[in-house]
C-alpha cells in the first residue's frame, strides 16, 4: 500500500515495523492486531475472556512495577495501569470486541499479546495526553514468550480457585445433605449391572461425595503449579531487557490485586519451553470429568423407567422429553453433565498433544492450551451446581420399588454362607429365583434355621453394615 494513499472510508492507516495497514477507524487496536485478523480467519473464536482479563491484569501489574523501578516514566506507567483497570471493568461483550484475534494463530500467542499492547497503548495515550508506545512502554521488560504462558497460568489459577473449587465444594455439601435425608432407604446393590448385596442410599451418595472430594484434592494439588509465572524470562528465559526485580514486584502486585499468591517460577526455561503445569491441571480436570460421568450415569440408571427400568429414584421433571411421545420425561441434567465430561476429556487429549510442542525454548501451541484448559474449567464450573441442585438435591426415592426388589433379591442368601455353606446357599438362591419367591420363604423351607434368626440374618438393612 502506498504511504500517501488516502485511507478507505471507515478505516484509518496504522503503521508498524512491516509498514502500513488499514484498521477500522473506531478500533482501539492497531496494525499488528489487524494483520493477525487478516492472517487467521480460521475459527471465528477469540481467546477466552478469562485469558484476556489475565493478560490485562499482568499488563497493569507490569506497568506499576516498571514505574516503581524507574523503567518507565511515572505518568506513562500510571496511564497504562489505569487503562488496564478501565478495560477490566468492562463486561465481557464490551471487552471482547477489542480482542478479535483467532485462537488459531501464532503458537506463542504473540498476536493476542500485541492486541493487548495496542489497545492499552490507545487508552493510555488518551489518559496520558501524549503517545504511549505499545512495544517500548506497554511491553517494557516483557515478551510474548513470558507474558502469554504467565497469562495462561493466572487465568487458570483464578478461575480454579475462585469458581471451580467452590462449585466442587457445593456438590460435596449437597451430596452429604442428601445422604442424611435418604439414610433410611436400602436398595439392591449392583456389580456388573447384576443384583448384589444391599446398600443404603446414603452409602451410595457418600461414595460419590468421596470421589468428588478426591478429585478436588487433585485439582488443589495442581493449583500451586499454575501460580508460578514465567514473567521476567522475556524472549528465551534469560531475562534480557527486564529489571532484575521486575518479575518479583509484578507478582506481588498481581497477588495484591487478585487475592491469589503468584510468584516467579524457579526456572523460567521450564515454564516457557513447556506447558507441563497446564497438562497436570488438565489431567486433574479430566479426573473431575471421570467422577461426574460415574455419578451422572448412576443417576440415569437409577431413574430409568418408570415401568421397564430400575425406577429406584425419580429425578426432577424439568421439561418434556420428546417431540412425539407425550408425557415422556428424560434425565436432561445428567445427560448435559455427560456431554460436558466428554468435552473435558477431549480437551485434555488436545492439551496433552499441545504440551508436546515445546520446541527448544518455547512451547508453540499456547493459545490452544489456554482455550481448551479454560473451557474445561468453565464448563465444569457451570455444570457442577446444576447436577447438585437440579438432579441430586431434588430427586425423590421410590421406596416401594426398592422394597419390592430387595424382597426378591436371591443374593441376600449370602448372609447364610457361614451357617450352611456356599453351595447350599447357591441352591436356595437359584430356587428362589426360579420360582420367583422371596428368599426368606425358600430359606425357611430348605434350612432348619428358626424363623426369627433367618429374619434377622436376611434383613437387608443389617447387611449394609449400618443401622
Amino acid at each position: 500500500m502506498s504511504e500517501h494513499r488516502p485511507p478507505t472510508p471507515g478505516l484509518r492507516v496504522e503503521h508498524d515495523s512491516m509498514g502500513t495497514v488499514e484498521v477500522p477507524a473506531d478500533a482501539w487496536f492497531g496494525a499488528q492486531t489487524q494483520r493477525a485478523v487478516l492472517n487467521f480467519p480460521i475459527s471465528g473464536q477469540p481467546l477466552p475472556p478469562a485469558f484476556i482479563r489475565a493478560l490485562l491484569l499482568i499488563k497493569g501489574a507490569a506497568a506499576s512495577a516498571n514505574g516503581e523501578l524507574q523503567q518507565l516514566d511515572a505518568a506513562a506507567a500510571q496511564a497504562i495501569a489505569q487503562a488496564s483497570e478501565a478495560l477490566l471493568k468492562l463486561e465481557d461483550a464490551s471487552l471482547m470486541k477489542h480482542f478479535p484475534v483467532d485462537v488459531f494463530q501464532t503458537g506463542s500467542g504473540t498476536s493476542s499479546h500485541m492486541n493487548a499492547n495496542e489497545v492499552l497503548a490507545t487508552l493510555a495515550s488518551r489518559i496520558h495526553g501524549a503517545p504511549v508506545h505499545p512495544n517500548d512502554q506497554v511491553n517494557a521488560g516483557q515478551s510474548s514468550n513470558d507474558v502469554v504462558p504467565s497469562a495462561l497460568h493466572v487465568a487458570a489459577a483464578l478461575t480454579v480457585s475462585q469458581r471451580l473449587l467452590p462449585a466442587m465444594d457445593h456438590l460435596v455439601q449437597v451430596l452429604h445433605r442428601k445422604a442424611d435425608t435418604v439414610h433410611a432407604h436400602v436398595k439392591t446393590g449392583r456389580t456388573h449391572l447384576m443384583d448384589a448385596l444391599p446398600v443404603r442410599l446414603s452409602q451410595v451418595l457418600g461414595g460419590w461425595a468421596a470421589q468428588v472430594q478426591g478429585a478436588r484434592e487433585q485439582v488443589q494439588a495442581a493449583l500451586p503449579l499454575m501460580q508460578r509465572l514465567a514473567l521476567g524470562g522475556t524472549a528465551v528465559g534469560t531475562g534480557v531487557n527486564a529489571h532484575p526485580a521486575f518479575a518479583g514486584r509484578c507478582c506481588e502486585v498481581l497477588s495484591e490485586r487478585t487475592g491469589v499468591a503468584f510468584a516467579p517460577g524457579p526456572n523460567r526455561f521450564a515454564l516457557m519451553g513447556s506447558q507441563d503445569a497446564a497438562v497436570a491441571m488438565s489431567g486433574a480436570l479430566k479426573l473431575v470429568a471421570v467422577v461426574l460421568s460415574k455419578i451422572a450415569n448412576d443417576l440415569r440408571w437409577m431413574n430409568s423407567g418408570p415401568l421397564a427400568g430400575l425406577a429406584e429414584i425419580e429425578l426432577e421433571a424439568l421439561q418434556p422429553g420428546s417431540s412425539i411421545m407425550p408425557g415422556k420425561v428424560n434425565p436432561v441434567i445428567p445427560e448435559a453433565a455427560l456431554m460436558v465430561c466428554a468435552q473435558v476429556m477431549g480437551n485434555d487429549a488436545v492439551i496433552t498433544l499441545a504440551g508436546q510442542s515445546g520446541n527448544f525454548e518455547l512451547n508453540v501451541m499456547q493459545p490452544l492450551v489456554a482455550r481448551n484448559l479454560l473451557e474445561s474449567i468453565t464448563l465444569l464450573t457451570a455444570v457442577l451446581p446444576l447436577l447438585a441442585d437440579r438432579a441430586i438435591a431434588s430427586f425423590r426415592v421410590n421406596e416401594d420399588r426398592l422394597r419390592e426388589a430387595l424382597a426378591r433379591n436371591p443374593v441376600l442368601v449370602t448372609a447364610l454362607n457361614p451357617l450352611i455353606g456356599y453351595e447350599r446357599a447357591a441352591e436356595i438362591a437359584k430356587k428362589a429365583w426360579r420360582e420367583k419367591r422371596p428368599i426368606l420363604e425358600v430359606a425357611l423351607e430348605c434350612t432348619e434355621i428358626d424363623p426369627d434368626t433367618l429374619q434377622a440374618l436376611l434383613d437387608p438393612a443389617r447387611l449394609t453394615g449400618e443401622h
